[in-house]
C-alpha cells in the first residue's frame, strides 16, 4: 500500500508578501487618517470598560491608566445623570455632542460617532466610536458647553431634591448630588451667625469637622464671591448662602489631599448650586417655623396645650428612668375678665404676655411653661417636689399682683393668680391624666377659697 506523504508548505510567493504588506500599509494609512480627524478612538466591553484607546495620551490621560477602567471616568457628569454617554451605545450614532473631562479637570466638547459591538447572536457586547474636539473651534461653544454642563448638573440635583419632602433630606440629596458632580470628598453648610466656633448645619462625605474653621474664615472674607484655599493638602472652595430670612450661612466643598485644585468652572458651578442651597435653607426655616407655630401660643410664645402634654410625657419618661419626681402647677389668673371689659382686649393681651414672662422667669430653662387657653397657664418642673413647687407658687402669688397692679385702675379688682400643685413621685406610675386632674382640682379649690394663693393636691388614694 502506498503511503501518502504530507505536503510541506512552500515558500511564500512574492504576491503573498506584497499582499500582506499592502494590508499593513492600508491599516496604517487608515489609522493615520482617523487620528488626523479624531481626538479619541475607543472600544469598550459589555461592562463599559475601555479595551482600546487612541491616541496616547488621550485628552491628557495616559491610555495605560484607562484601559480596563470604567469609561464613565471621563464623563463630565456622574453616571446617574441624564447626560449622553458615548461609551455605551445601543444604536449607531453620528455627531452626537458629549462632554468629557481632560486630565486637568477642564471640559472638552466632543462630536461623537460610533455604534454598538454585537456578538454572533446580536447581543451588545461593547461599543466602538470616535470623537472630535469642537471646543477650540469656537470659544463661545466652550462657554456654552460649560453652561449646559452646569445646567445638567443642577437639573440632576433638583431631580434628587424633588424626590424628598422634608428639608433636611432635600439638603442631603443636594449635597450628595453636588459632591458626585465635582468629585468632592465632602460638602458642608456652615452657620456663620456665630462669632466663635462655626457650626455645621448640614454635612456630607468626610472631613467636615477638619475644615469648618478655615472654610468659615474664607466665607467671612469672600463677600459673596467664591474663593479657594487648601488645608492639610485638601483643596477647599466656598460660596456664601445668605437667605432672605436673615440666615447667614455658606457652603464648602473639599477634595482629598493630592487631588487637583478647583478650577474656574468648579467655582461657577458652586456659585450656581449655592442658590439651591439657599432655597433649601429657606424651605427648612419655613418648615421649622410651621412646626413651631403648630406647638406655640401665638400671643405669649409659650407652648400650647397639645405641645405641653407631649413634653410632659417625654419628660416623665426620662424622670422615671432617673427615679426623680416632677411637679405640675396650674396657674389661673383671677379677675382677668374685668380688665378686658374696662380696658379693652389690647390691655388684656398685655396682661397675658406679662404673666407669661413672669412664669417663664420663675422656672429653669429645662422646665416647661405653657398657655393652655384663655387665662389658664401650666408649668412642669423636672426633679421638683411639692416643697420646691410651693416656694415657686409663693413667689408667683406675690409677684403677679405687683407687676399687674397698673391694670386694676381706680377701684377695679387687682389681678391675682390661683395655683394648684400636683407632684408625681418617682416610680409612682401615675398617668398624666390623673396628674392633670389633681392639679386642676387643687386650683379650683383655691378659687372657691378666696383666690390669690396656692394649694397642694394629695396623691390619689392617699
Amino acid at each position: 500500500m502506498n503511503e501518502i506523504t504530507p505536503l510541506k508548505p512552500g515558500p511564500r510567493t512574492t504576491a503573498d508578501v506584497s499582499l500582506r504588506q499592502a494590508l499593513l500599509d492600508s491599516r496604517q494609512r487608515w489609522r493615520d487618517l482617523v487620528m488626523t480627524v479624531a481626538d479619541i478612538v475607543f472600544e469598550t466591553d459589555a461592562a463599559g470598560r475601555f479595551i482600546f484607546l487612541a491616541p496616547d495620551p488621550v485628552l491628557g490621560w495616559p491610555t495605560a491608566t484607562l484601559i480596563g477602567q470604567p469609561a464613565e471616568l471621563l464623563l463630565a457628569c456622574d453616571a446617574e445623570s441624564n447626560a449622553f454617554n458615548p461609551f455605551r451605545l445601543a444604536v449607531p450614532i453620528k455627531r452626537r455632542r458629549a462632554w468629557l473631562k481632560r486630565v486637568d479637570g477642564s471640559l472638552v466638547m466632543l462630536s461623537c460617532s460610533g455604534g454598538p459591538l454585537l456578538d454572533a447572536d446580536g447581543r451588545v457586547v461593547g461599543a466602538r466610536g470616535l470623537g472630535m474636539d469642537w471646543t477650540e473651534f469656537d470659544a463661545e461653544a466652550g462657554h456654552n458647553a460649560a453652561a449646559l454642563r452646569r445646567g445638567e448638573v443642577l437639573d440632576h440635583i433638583l431631580w434628587r431634591m424633588g424626590r424628598e419632602v422634608m428639608a433636611p433630606r432635600m439638603m442631603q440629596a443636594a449635597l450628595d448630588g453636588l459632591m458626585n458632580a465635582v468629585g468632592a470628598e465632602g460638602a458642608a453648610v456652615i452657620d456663620l451667625g456665630r462669632e466663635t466656633d462655626p457650626a455645621l448645619i448640614h454635612s456630607a462625605g468626610r472631613g467636615a469637622d477638619d475644615i469648618k474653621i478655615e472654610a468659615a474664615a474664607l466665607l467671612a472674607t469672600s463677600s459673596g464671591a467664591v474663593d479657594a484655599a487648601a488645608k492639610d493638602g485638601r483643596p477647599i472652595v466656598v460660596a456664601n448662602c445668605r437667605t432672605r430670612f436673615g440666615i447667614n450661612a455658606g457652603i464648602a466643598l473639599w477634595r482629598s489631599p493630592g487631588v487637583r485644585q478647583w478650577d474656574h468652572e468648579d467655582c461657577l458651578l458652586l456659585r450656581s448650586a449655592a442658590s439651591l442651597i439657599c432655597m433649601v435653607l429657606e424651605h427648612e426655616a419655613i418648615q421649622q417655623e410651621m412646626g413651631r407655630q403648630a406647638r406655640t401660643d401665638p400671643l405669649t410664645g409659650l407652648l400650647n396645650r397639645r405641645a405641653f402634654l407631649e413634653e410632659m410625657e417625654r419628660h416623665i419618661d426620662r424622670l422615671d428612668r432617673e427615679q426623680l419626681p416632677g411637679t405640675l402647677m396650674f396657674a389661673d389668673l383671677d379677675d382677668f375678665k374685668p380688665v378686658n371689659d374696662r380696658l379693652r382686649h389690647e390691655a388684656g393681651d398685655e396682661v397675658l404676655q406679662r404673666t407669661a414672662t413672669i412664669l417663664r422667669n420663675a422656672v429653669r430653662p429645662s422646665d416647661v411653661v405653657a398657655r393652655l387657653g384663655g387665662d389658664e397657664f401650666a408649668l412642669w418642673m423636672n426633679g421638683a417636689d411639692h416643697l420646691t413647687a410651693a416656694e415657686r407658687a409663693d413667689h408667683l402669688c406675690a409677684a403677679v399682683p405687683e407687676i399687674l397692679r397698673e391694670f386694676a385702675g381706680d377701684g377695679g379688682p387687682l389681678p391675682t393668680v390661683s395655683i394648684g400643685i400636683a407632684t408625681r413621685e418617682a416610680g409612682s406610675g401615675e398617668p398624666v391624666d390623673s396628674l392633670l386632674r389633681r392639679a386642676d382640682q387643687a386650683m379650683y379649690l383655691v378659687k372657691r377659697q378666696g383666690r390669690g394663693h396656692w394649694h397642694v393636691a394629695r396623691a390619689e388614694g392617699a
